[in-house]
Formats: structure tokens, sequence, C-alpha cells
């Protein structure tokens, strides 16, 4: 079974850092890294992507993480997102743009990766990223916080999300999201956290870390087909019947 580390935020102008993590994603046996550029939205290059290629034997994938400040905002940061084949994933404590993200093909990610975001998550969202066959993500980055009453608080936190997340059956993937490279775990290690810790079912769990990531990869290399209309539903060109 392959694991992923779903989110693993890199700066796009410190080649030396990208290295260094990279390296160490080796060292850790982590061979599946989707990759997040941090200070901006647009920062992922076809040439940085291919100095990374040319770096790393690992497969990489990518994401773009939207943090848009209101609805209108969100209108027009996903319309640059247009061409992009990379997962678009959109995280936000306004409870409006977080609906209306799950509603739009063009989201393939809703993010409650914060502690002060995870707190909004709601039923409707779920729902609508069932209907849309796009995903929720929760983070355990938030967990390895020094202070021990933040660190409580998250896990209460994510541990009602989760429970939340399982009564309604919902999409999602679980991503490590550390600040500090050193905290970095072999997603294998995570699934037996969100299982010992968070009572999230091993099957579950292993599902967040493996099957749902390859199915959020291939939502986001579907959009860029011109034929393709929604899950399960494809345009056939009279030439292929």
């Amino acid at each position: 079974m392959s694991y992923f580390e779903s989110r693993l935020r890199l700066n796009p102008s410190n080649f030396e850092d990208i290295e260094q993590k990279l390296n160490f994603c080796r060292d850790l046996g982590i061979v599946n890294l989707i990759l997040e550029f941090e200070n901006g939205d647009n920062k992922i290059t076809p040439e940085l992507k291919k100095k990374i290629s040319k770096f790393s034997a690992s497969k990489i994938y990518y994401r773009t993480t939207i943090k848009p400040k209101n609805l209108d905002d969100l209108k027009k940061k996903l319309k640059q997102t247009k061409n992009i084949s990379d997962i678009t994933s959109v995280e936000s404590s306004d409870r409006k743009v977080q609906i209306q993200a799950a509603k739009d093909s063009r989201v393939d990610l809703i993010s409650f990766s914060d502690e002060h975001i995870i707190k909004t998550i709601t039923p409707g969202v779920i729902s609508l990223t069932k209907q849309n066959n796009s995903f929720i993500e929760f983070s355990l980055g938030p967990i390895m916080v020094k202070n021990k009453a933040s660190q409580s608080r998250f896990l209460r936190s994510l541990y009602r999300a989760l429970q939340l997340a399982t009564l309604l059956n919902a999409n999602y993937i679980i991503s490590g999201n550390f600040d500090n490279m050193f905290n970095l775990r072999h997603p294998r290690a995570l699934v037996s956290i969100s299982h010992t810790l968070l009572d999230v079912s091993l099957l579950k769990a292993k599902m967040a870390f493996s099957k749902n990531v390859i199915t959020l990869i291939n939502r986001a290399k579907m959009r860029q087909n011109k034929n393709y209309i929604e899950t399960g539903v494809k345009l056939i060109n009279r030439g292929d019947m």
C-alpha cells in the first residue's frame, strides 16, 4: 500500500531548504509526497518542478492552497487556478467561503488543518464535498506544539471533527503538515497515531493516507480533461464510439 505525506510546505525561493526537507523525507522512507509552496498561490512553475524532479527520486505531486479573505477573493483566486492541474485546496474559517468552495468543481480539497479552522467544520460542508466528490483535509501537525494546553484543545477539536466525518461517511485525507522538519513522521506512524490517539478505525486511517489521496490526485488530473463533466460522466467523441 502506498502511503502519502499530503502536505509538505516548502519555501519556493530557498532551494537549499527544499533539498534539506526532501532529503529528510528520503531518510525517513517517505516516497510519496504532495508539495505545497508557501508565500503565494502561483509559485509552482514548470522550471521549479523540473529542478525538483531531477533532484528527488520520490513520487512528487503538487497542491495550491488558496486562503481567501471572503467570497469575492475566493472567486478571484479560483480564476487564477483555471489551467492548473495540481490539487486545488481552499483553507478558510469563513463558513460562507467553505460552502461556496465545496460547491465549486474546481476545488479538490477543503482544508481544516489549523485549530481555529477545524472548529468551523459543519455537516453541510461535508455533505457538499460528498456530492462533488471532493475531499476534506485534517492535519496532525498541531499535535506537536509545545504548549500542552493548545495541544489538548486541538486534539479535542480534531477528535470531534473526525467523529463527525466518520458519522457522515465523509471523503477525507489526513496530512502531517508539520511546521518543523524534525517533527516529520512516516505516514505509517501517523496511521497508528490516528488509530490509537484519535479513535479512527485502522481501515479508515489507512485510506486517509493512501487510497483517498490517490483518488484526490486523480480528481485533480481529470479536471484538465476537456471531456470530463463530473465523476463517472465523460463526453465521448464520435470517433471513439
